[in-house]
C-alpha cells in the first residue's frame, strides 16, 4: 500500500541510521509536534463522536473498540482505564483486538486479515443496536476492522472509524470517520509512532468527553473514581475535602460511612443526609453531582 501517507518515506529521516542519538530524538520531537495539529483539524468530528457515545451510554448502550496490532492495543488500553477513572462497569467500554488477548503482547500472524473473525468477536460480546462500534485502523484498510464495522451496521449499531489516512476504505464502512493525517513516520510504516500518538489522543478525548457528559466529574474533579490503590484512596479523600471543606480526617470518616463512594460522601455531608438517602438523591439526578446538590 505505497500510496498510503502512513507508508511513505519521511524526508526528514532518510539518513536516520547516520544520525546521533540527539539528532534522532530531535527529528522525532519535530514530527510529534505535527500530531496535535492533525488531531485539532478533526475536533468537530471527535466532538460528534463523543456526543454519540454519551447518548448511547444514556440509552443503555456500550462503546466497543475494534482494532488490530497497535490500534487494537490502544483501544484495549483506553477501555481498561475507564473503570478505575470513572467507576464504570468493565462492560461499558470494551476493547477487542484481532487475535484475542495474546495479541496484546505479541503479533498474531494473519489475525488482522480475517474479517469474519471480527463478526464472531462482536457476536461473542453480544453486540446490539444500542451499541457503538469504533473501528481503529491506521491504514484504513484492515480487513478485520472493516468486517467488524460491516457487521455492526447490519445489526443497526452505530459506527465510528478512526484512521490516519484520507479517503481510505474505512470511510465507506463507518457513518462517522475521524482522520488525523499525521504524515509519514520517522521509521517508514511504523505507525506505533505518530499515528499511535494521534490514536491515543483521540480515544482519550472521546471517552473523557462522553464520561463528563454523563456526569462522571464535578467540575474537573474525578468524583466517580474507584479507589483500587493507595494513590486513588488518597485522591478520594482530597476530593471530598476540597468540595466539602472538611479536613482530611473528617473526609476519610465521611467516605468510610459512605462505602468509599466520593459522590455519595459529598452529597451526604452537604445535604445532611445519610448514605442511603444520598445515593437515592444521586440516582434521581442521573448520577450528576451538581444536580443532586
Amino acid at each position: 500500500m505505497p500510496d498510503l501517507t502512513t507508508e511513505q518515506r519521511n524526508q526528514r529521516s532518510t539518513r536516520l541510521d547516520e544520525m546521533s542519538a540527539a539528532e534522532i530524538v530531535a527529528v522525532m520531537s519535530q514530527e510529534d509536534q505535527l500530531v496535535a495539529q492533525a488531531v485539532e483539524e478533526q475536533l468537530a468530528d471527535v466532538a460528534q463522536a463523543a456526543q454519540l457515545v454519551a447518548n448511547r451510554f444514556r440509552d443503555g448502550g456500550r462503546l466497543l473498540y475494534l482494532g488490530a496490532g497497535t490500534s487494537g492495543r490502544l483501544g484495549v488500553l483506553d477501555a481498561a482505564e475507564c473503570p478505575p477513572t470513572f467507576s464504570t462497569p468493565p462492560e461499558l467500554v470494551v476493547g477487542i483486538i484481532a487475535g484475542g488477548p495474546a495479541a496484546l503482547t505479541r503479533a498474531i500472524e494473519g489475525a488482522e486479515d480475517n474479517p469474519a473473525q471480527a463478526q464472531a468477536d462482536l457476536q461473542a460480546h453480544a453486540l446490539n443496536d444500542r451499541d457503538v462500534v469504533m473501528g481503529i485502523a491506521t491504514s484504513g484498510h484492515t480487513p478485520y476492522v472493516l468486517g467488524g464495522l460491516k457487521y455492526a451496521q447490519q445489526i443497526g449499531a452505530r459506527t465510528i472509524g478512526l484512521t490516519c489516512n484520507a479517503d481510505s476504505p474505512l470511510h465507506q464502512h463507518a457513518e462517522l470517520v475521524i482522520a488525523p493525517v499525521v504524515g509519514p513516520e520517522v521509521v517508514s510504516g511504523s505507525t506505533r509512532l505518530k499515528a499511535g500518538t494521534a490514536t491515543k489522543m483521540v480515544l482519550n478525548m472521546i471517552t473523557t468527553t462522553a464520561m463528563v457528559l454523563i456526569g462522571k466529574t464535578y467540575g474537573n474533579l474525578m468524583v466517580d473514581l474507584t479507589a483500587t490503590n493507595e494513590k486513588l484512596k488518597l485522591r478520594s479523600v482530597r476530593i471530598v475535602s476540597e468540595v466539602t471543606g472538611l479536613d482530611n480526617a473528617a473526609a476519610q470518616r465521611q467516605l468510610t460511612a459512605c462505602g468509599g463512594e466520593v459522590k455519595t460522601a459529598i452529597v451526604a455531608h452537604l445535604t445532611s443526609l445519610d448514605a442511603a438517602e444520598a445515593r437515592h438523591r444521586l440516582h434521581q439526578a442521573g448520577g450528576r453531582l451538581k444536580a443532586a446538590l
